[in-house]
């Protein structure tokens, strides 16, 4: 499987270790728990991307990662009835707690999770932990994103 990571400069476009969510959190994880976020395609990364930056602060250089995960690999779907009340506020605790226990738990390398930013698409929150990944989970390739100046 193939999923999708934009990243704000090349020298992390090596980067699997999900450090970036470790310390500072994410949506699914509070600081302190690694994950590495994915989307399932290209165009939902962008959109995952753009709504963390305000148009000045549009970095210059950005890259995309195509990241193949084995198809062997264990992913859990995370299903919709699970979701928390207010799922979609960026700070939910409960989202946040969910996150952490599943990154904890081990038991799969990846959470298929329903995007915030488009809701008829999927994200998947990878467990840079999770016992053989650096075998599993490959970066396949990066390229260089010239973004079109009117997003900004």
């Amino acid at each position: 499987m193939l999923i999708y990571r934009i990243v704000q400069n090349e020298e992390r476009t090596r980067d699997l270790s999900g450090t970036g969510a470790f310390k500072f959190g994410g949506r699914w994880n509070n600081p302190g728990t690694f994950v590495l976020y994915a989307s399932e395609n290209r165009s939902l990364a962008m959109l995952e991307t753009l709504v963390h930056v305000d148009e000045s602060e549009m970095p210059p250089d950005m890259f995309i990662m195509e990241i193949e995960v084995n198809d062997k690999a264990p992913i859990l779907y995370f299903p919709d009835d699970k979701l928390p009340e207010n799922w979609m506020e960026a700070e939910n605790i409960k989202l946040k707690e969910e996150g952490d226990a599943l990154m904890k738990d081990l038991r799969y390398i990846g959470v298929k999770v329903r995007s915030a930013v488009l809701q008829q698409e999927y994200n998947y929150l990878l467990n840079p932990l999770f016992p053989d990944f650096n075998q599993l989970v490959k970066v396949e390739k990066v390229t260089p994103i010239i973004p079109d100046i009117r997003l900004f």
